[in-house]
C-alpha cells in the first residue's frame, strides 16, 4: 500500500476527522503566537500585524475570552517593558475589538489595577508609564460601561450625544465632569512620556523611543472626540445655567486646552506620527463659551490614519474561506483513493471507479455550464444597469429644469412683492399707480405660467419615477434569477461533496455494499437530470430577461415621445398665459375697488381701538384707586391701632420691629419704580398695584409692632417710636390720597414716607439688647471658659469634702463622727453625680454646635445663638455657685458653726441649677441624640443624689438635735393656762415673721428676675461687652435672660406666693 505524499492543507482540511474542535485549536494557537509576538520584553513598538490578528479575533469569538486567558499568564510583575506594551495591546483592544471586549474587561480590572499599583511603588521609568497608563484603563472601562451610548472608539455622531446627555441638567453637568476627568488621565500619560523623552527626532526614530511613543497614537485619537464633545456639553451648560456657576468648568476646560494643544504640536513634530497618523490642528484660542454664536466657529477635529503598506510576513491561512479544489487540483482529488488506498484489485480500475470519474466529468461540464450561464447574466445586469443610469440621468436632468424653474418662481416672487410695495406707494402718488398696476398684472402673469410649467414637469417627474421603479423591479427579478442559479451551483457542489464522503465510506466496506452504492449512483444520476432540468429552466429565464429588455428600450422610447409631446403643451400653455394676462388686468381693476373698500373700513377700525385703548386706561386706573382706596382702610386701621387701649397688652421685641422696618423700606423702593413705570405707560398698572399692596401691608404691620415695642421700652424712647410711627402713617396716607386722583398722580412722590421709616429703623437697632454686641471671639470664648470653671470648681468642691471628711474622723467620734460621715458621703455623691452631668453637658454642646454651624465657625454660631449661649452661660455659672456654696455649708456643719437648714436648701438650689443647665442644653439638641438620653439620666441622677443630701441632713439633725420630754407633773392648771397662752403668743409671732419671710423672698426673687432681664431690656445704659465674673461663695449669679418672657408690673406679683407668672410676648 502507497503512504500519503504531499497531500494539500485543503484536502486534509475536508476529511472526517476534521472537525470544530481542530479549527478552535489552530485558532487559540494562532492567537497564541501573536500575543507572544505582539507582548515581549523588547523595546521595541508593537508590530500592527500582531495586534491586528488579537483584535480579529475578538469578532471572530465575539469575546476577548482567548485574549486574557493567555494574557493572565504572562509574567507582567518581572518586566515593566512586558507591562506597559500589554496595556498598549489592552488599549488597542477595547478601542478596536469586539463590543463584548468591554465587559470580559470588567471582571479583571483587580488585575490591571494590581499591576498598576506593583510598578507605582517601584522607581522604575517604565514603571511609573505603567502606573499611569492602568489608571487611564481603568477610567476608560468605568465611563463606557457606566454610558453605554459611547463605544470604546468615542465615535458617535452629534444626535447620539445629544441623546446621552438628555434634557437633564444635573446629568449633563455629570457628564461633563466625568469627561474632564477623561482627559485628564489621557494628557497625564502624553505628559509623563514626553517627560522621559528628549524631543529631538533622533529619539523618535529609535526603538526605545518609539516604543514609548507607540501607544500616544490611540490617545490622539480619544483626545480628538473628548475635546468635541466636551465644547459641545460647555456650550449646553451655558445655555442652560448662569455664566458665573459655570467659572470652574471653564478654567478647568481652558487648562486641557492649553495642555492638548501643545501636546498636538509636539507630536506633529516628531518623524515618528508623520507616518502613522494625521494629527489635527487646534485653534490658537479656546472657544468663547459666553458668546453662543461662537458654536458655529468650532469645527471639530479629525484625525487620520493612512492607509498601511502591506507587510511582508508568512501566509497563515486562519479561516478556509474557499469550497472547491483549485483548478490545478483535479488530478489530485481524482487520484485521492489511489494515494491512501492503492488500487483496490492491483491496478485495475473496477467500474465503481468508472463510475465515479464519469460523474465527476459531467460535474465539470456542469460548472462549465454554470459558469458561461453566471457570464451571461452578469452582462444582462450590466446592460440593464447602464439602461437604469441613462434614466437616472434623464431624471436628473429633468430635476435641474425643475430646481431651475423653482429659482426663477422665487425671483418672480420677490419682484412681485416689489410690486406690491410700489402699488402702497402708489395710492399716495395716483400718477404711479397705473405703472404700478401693469408690472404687477405681468408679474403674476410670469407667475401663473411657471406656476402651470412647474405642475407638469411634477407630473413628468412621477411618470419617471414609476418607469423607474419598474425598472428596479425588474432588475430585482434579474437578481433572484442569478441567486437561484448560484443556489443551484451550491446545491450541486454540495452533492458533489457527499458524493465523495459516500464513495469513501462505500470503498471500505464489503463486496456485498456494492449493490447499494449502484442504487446510490443511480439516484445521484436522476438528481443531475433534474439540475439539468433546472438549467434549462435558467436559460428559459435568462430568454425572458432579454425580452424585458426590449420591453425596457420600448418604454424608454415611449418617454421621449411623451417628452416631446410634453413640449408641444408647454407651447400651447404659454398662449393660454398670454389669455391669462388680459383677465388678470381686469381683475386688477377689480381689487383696486376692493382695496379703497378695505380703507374705510381700516379708518372705522382705527377709532374703534382708540375708543378700547381709553377704556382700558380708565379701567387700569379704576383698578389703582381700588387699591390705593383699601390700602388707605389698612394704613388707617394700623394708625388707629396708636391709641387703641386694648393694643397697651401687645408687645413686641426689637429684633422683629427692625425686620419689619426693613421690608417696608424694600416695599418704598418697588413703590417708587411701580409709580415711575405706571407714569411712562398707563395702560399697565399691574406693577404700581402690586408694589401698592406691598407697601401697605408691611407699612402697617412697621406701625403696629413699632407701637407694641414701645410698651417694653423705657419713656423717652418709646415716645420717640409713637411720634415716628404717626409721622410714618400720616404721610403714607398722604401719599395713598395722591394716588387715588389722576391730577395728583404726577406730585405723588413716595420717597417721602422714606424718612419715617428709616427713624423706625434706628430706634429699633437702639431698643435692641446691648448684650448682643458681645465679639464672637469673646462669646464662643466664655461659653469654654465658664464650662471649665464649673469643672474645675466640681472638682475642688469633691477635694475639699474629702478633706472635710478626713477631718471630721479625727475631730468627732460616736454619733456626731456617723451623722457627718453620712452628710458628707451623700454631698460626695452629689459632687460626683455633678460632675458626670457637666461632663455629659459638654459633649451634648460640642454635638450641637458641630451639627448647626455648618460652614460656619464655633464662635460664629455662639454669636449667631446669642440669647441660648448666654442662658449656657448663666447655667454654668449656677451650677458652679450651687456647688462651692454646697461644700462651705457642709464645712460649717461639720464645725458646728452652720445650719443644717443651710444644707438643705443647697441642695433645693443644685437641684435647680443643674435642671436649668439641663434645659438650656436640651433647646437646641436633636431629640434622637445620644448625649441628650445621658444628660437626662445624669440630671434624673442629681436630683435623687440632692434628695439623699436631705434626708441625710434631716435623720441627722433628728439625732443630733436634744428633744427634751415634757414634764407637767409640777404644773397647776394656772400655770399650765399661762404656758399655753404664752405659747400661742410665740406661735403667732413665728407665724407673723414666716409670713414677712415669705414676702421678703417674694421680693427677693422678683428683683431676681429684674436683674436677670436686664441685660436683655430695650434702652438699657449698661456695659456691652460683659466679661466674665470671678466665681464667689457669696454672690449667687443671674439667671439667663428668656427673650420670649416679659416681667409683669409690681401689681402682678401674687404676694400669697411669693411667685412670678411671665406673659409671652407676642
Amino acid at each position: 500500500m502507497n503512504s500519503i505524499k504531499n497531500v494539500p492543507a485543503r484536502v486534509l482540511n475536508r476529511r472526517p476527522g476534521h472537525s470544530l474542535e481542530a479549527e478552535r485549536e489552530q485558532f487559540d494557537k494562532t492567537q497564541a503566537i501573536s500575543i507572544s509576538k505582539a507582548i515581549n520584553t523588547q523595546e521595541a513598538p508593537v508590530k500592527e500585524k500582531h495586534a491586528r490578528r488579537i483584535i480579529l479575533g475578538t469578532h471572530h469569538e465575539k469575546g476577548a475570552f482567548t485574549f486574557w486567558s493567555y494574557a493572565i499568564g504572562l509574567p507582567l510583575p518581572s518586566s515593566a517593558i512586558l507591562s506597559w506594551k500589554f496595556c498598549h495591546v489592552l488599549h488597542k483592544v477595547l478601542r478596536d475589538g469586539h463590543p463584548n471586549v468591554l465587559h470580559d474587561c470588567q471582571r479583571y480590572r483587580s488585575n490591571i489595577r494590581e499591576i498598576g499599583d506593583l510598578w507605582g511603588h517601584l522607581h522604575d521609568r517604565y514603571g511609573q508609564l505603567v502606573n499611569i497608563y492602568t489608571k487611564l484603563l481603568l477610567t476608560k472601562i468605568s465611563f463606557h460601561l457606566k454610558h453605554p451610548q459611547f463605544p470604546a472608539g468615542l465615535e458617535v455622531t452629534d444626535e447620539v450625544l445629544e441623546k446621552a446627555a438628555g434634557t437633564d441638567i444635573n446629568n449633563i453637568f455629570q457628564l461633563t465632569v466625568e469627561m474632564f476627568d477623561y482627559m485628564d488621565c489621557e494628557l497625564k500619560l502624553s505628559e509623563s512620556v514626553f517627560r522621559q523623552l528628549n524631543t529631538a527626532i533622533a529619539v523618535s526614530q529609535m526603538s526605545s523611543g518609539q516604543c514609548r511613543l507607540a501607544p500616544l497614537i490611540q490617545v490622539i485619537q480619544d483626545c480628538s472626540h473628548l475635546y468635541h464633545y466636551t465644547v459641545k456639553l460647555m456650550f449646553k451648560l451655558h445655555s442652560c445655567l448662569p455664566a458665573d456657576t459655570l467659572q470652574g468648568h471653564r478654567d478647568r476646560f481652558h487648562e486641557q486646552f492649553h495642555s492638548l494643544r501643545n501636546f498636538f504640536r509636539r507630536a506633529s513634530d516628531m518623524l515618528y506620527f508623520k507616518r502613522l497618523i494625521q494629527i489635527p490642528r487646534l485653534p490658537e484660542g479656546p472657544p468663547n463659551f459666553l458668546r453662543a454664536s461662537a458654536l458655529a466657529e468650532h469645527i471639530k477635529p479629525v484625525v487620520v490614519i493612512p492607509e498601511e503598506a502591506p507587510e511582508d510576513e508568512e501566509p497563515e491561512n486562519l479561516i478556509e474561506i474557499s469550497t472547491g479544489p483549485p483548478a490545478g487540483e483535479p488530478a489530485v482529488v481524482a487520484d485521492l483513493f489511489e494515494q491512501t488506498f492503492g488500487p483496490p484489485n492491483g491496478s485495475v480500475k473496477d467500474d465503481r471507479d468508472l463510475q465515479i470519474e464519469a460523474l465527476k466529468r459531467e460535474v465539470e461540464m456542469l460548472r462549465s455550464e454554470l459558469d458561461k450561464i453566471k457570464l451571461e447574466a452578469q452582462r444582462f445586469i450590466a446592460q440593464l444597469k447602464g439602461q437604469v443610469n441613462a434614466l437616472e440621468a434623464e431624471l436628473e436632468e429633468q430635476r435641474k429644469q425643475k430646481q431651475k424653474a423653482l429659482v426663477d418662481n422665487e425671483q418672480l416672487r420677490h419682484e412681485l412683492a416689489q410690486l406690491r410695495a410700489a402699488q402702497v406707494e402708489g395710492e399716495r402718488n395716483q400718477g404711479l399707480r397705473e405703472e404700478a398696476e401693469k408690472k404687477a398684472s405681468a408679474t403674476e402673469a410670469r407667475y401663473n405660467k411657471l406656476k402651470e410649467k412647474h405642475s407638469e414637469l411634477i407630473n413628468t417627474h412621477a411618470e419617471l419615477l414609476r418607469k423607474n421603479a419598474d425598472t428596479a423591479k425588474q432588475l430585482t427579478v434579474t437578481q433572484q434569477s442569478q441567486e437561484e442559479v448560484a443556489r443551484v451551483k451550491e446545491q450541486l457542489a454540495f452533492q458533489v461533496e457527499q458524493v465523495k464522503r459516500e464513495s469513501e465510506m462505500k470503498l471500505e466496506e464489503q463486496s456485498d455494499q456494492l449493490e447499494k452504492l449502484k442504487r446510490e449512483l443511480e439516484a445521484k444520476a436522476g438528481e443531475l437530470v433534474r439540475v439539468q432540468e433546472a438549467l434549462s429552466r435558467t436559460e428559459q429565464s435568462g430568454s425572458e430577461l432579454s425580452s424585458r429588455l426590449d420591453a425596457l428600450s420600448a418604454d424608454r422610447d415611449e418617454l421621449s415621445r411623451v417628452v416631446r409631446q410634453r413640449e408641444a403643451d408647454l407651447l400651447a400653455a404659454q398662449s393660454l398665459a398670454r389669455e391669462k394676462e388680459e383677465a388678470l388686468s381686469q381683475e386688477q381693476q377689480r381689487s383696486s375697488r376692493e382695496r379703497d373698500e378695505l380703507q374705510g373700513r381700516l379708518a372705522d377700525k382705527e377709532s374703534q381701538e382708540q375708543g378700547l385703548q381709553q377704556r382700558l386706561l380708565d379701567e387700569q386706573f379704576a383698578m389703582l384707586r381700588a387699591t390705593a382706596v383699601e390700602a388707605r382702610r389698612i394704613l388707617q386701621d394700623a394708625v388707629g391701632k396708636l391709641d387703641d387701649p386694648l393694643h397697651l397688652r401687645c408687645t413686641s421685641s426689637p429684633d422683629y420691629l427692625v425686620s419689619r422696618a426693613q421690608a417696608a423700606l424694600d416695599a418704598v423702593s418697588a413703590l417708587e419704580k411701580g409709580h415711575a413705570q405706571y407714569l411712562t405707560s398707563r395702560a399697565d398698572a399691574s406693577g404700581l398695584v402690586a408694589a401698592l399692596t406691598r407697601f401697605s401691608h408691611l407699612t402697617a404691620d412697621t406701625i403696629v409692632h413699632g407701637s407694641a415695642t414701645s410698651h417694653l421700652a423705657p419713656t423717652d424712647p418709646a415716645d420717640r417710636l409713637i411720634d415716628t410711627c404717626r409721622e410714618c402713617g400720616a404721610r403714607a396716607l398722604e401719599l395713598v390720597g395722591q394716588l387715588q386722583e389722576q391730577q395728583a398722580l404726577l406730585q405723588a412722590r413716595p420717597g417721602l414716607v422714606r424718612t419715617p421709616l428709616q427713624g423706625i429703623l434706628q430706634l429699633g437697632q437702639e431698643l435692641k439688647p446691648k448684650s448682643l454686641d458681645v465679639r464672637q471671639e469673646e462669646l464662643g470664648a466664655m461659653v469654654d471658659k465658664e464650662m471649665a470653671a464649673t469643672s474645675a470648681a466640681i472638682e475642688d468642691a469633691v477635694r475639699r469634702i474629702e478633706d472635710m471628711m478626713n477631718q471630721a474622723r479625727h475631730a468627732s467620734s460616736g454619733v456626731k463622727l456617723e451623722v457627718n460621715e453620712r452628710i458628707l458621703n451623700s454631698c460626695t455623691d452629689l459632687m460626683k453625680a455633678i460632675r458626670l452631668l457637666v461632663t455629659t453637658s459638654t459633649s451634648l454642646q460640642k454635638e450641637i454646635v458641630e451639627s448647626g454651624r455648618g460652614a460656619a465657625t464655633q464662635q460664629e454660631f455662639y454669636a449667631k445663638n446669642s440669647r441660648w449661649t448666654e442662658g449656657l452661660i448663666s447655667a454654668s455659672k449656677a451650677v458652679g455657685w450651687g456647688a462651692t456654696q454646697l461644700v462651705e455649708s457642709a464645712d460649717k456643719v461639720v464645725l458646728h458653726t452652720g445650719k443644717y437648714e443651710e444644707l438643705i436648701v443647697c441642695s433645693h438650689e443644685i437641684a435647680a441649677s443643674t435642671a436649668q443647665l439641663v434645659a438650656a442644653s436640651k433647646v437646641k439638641a436633636d431629640k434622637h441624640s445620644p448625649h441628650l438620653s445621658r444628660l437626662q439620666e445624669c440630671s434624673r441622677t442629681v436630683n435623687e443624689m440632692a434628695a439623699n443630701v436631705v434626708a441625710s441632713t434631716k435623720s441627722g439633725q433628728e439625732q443630733v438635735e436634744d428633744r427634751d420630754t415634757m414634764d407637767f407633773s409640777g404644773l397647776s392648771l394656772i400655770k399650765l393656762k399661762k404656758q399655753e397662752m404664752e405659747t400661742q403668743v410665740r406661735a403667732l409671732e413665728l407665724e407673723k415673721t414666716l409670713e414677712v419671710e415669705r414676702v421678703r423672698l417674694g421680693e427677693l426673687r422678683r428683683q431676681h428676675y429684674l436683674l436677670a432681664g436686664a441685660t436683655g431690656a430695650p434702652g438699657e445704659e449698661e456695659p456691652s461687652q460683659p466679661s466674665p465674673a470671678p466665681r464667689s461663695g457669696t454672690k449667687k449669679p443671674p439667671l439667663a435672660q428668656k427673650p420670649s418672657v416679659a416681667p409683669r408690673q409690681d401689681h402682678q406679683l401674687d404676694k400669697k406666693d411669693a411667685s412670678y407668672t411671665a406673659q409671652v410676648v407676642n
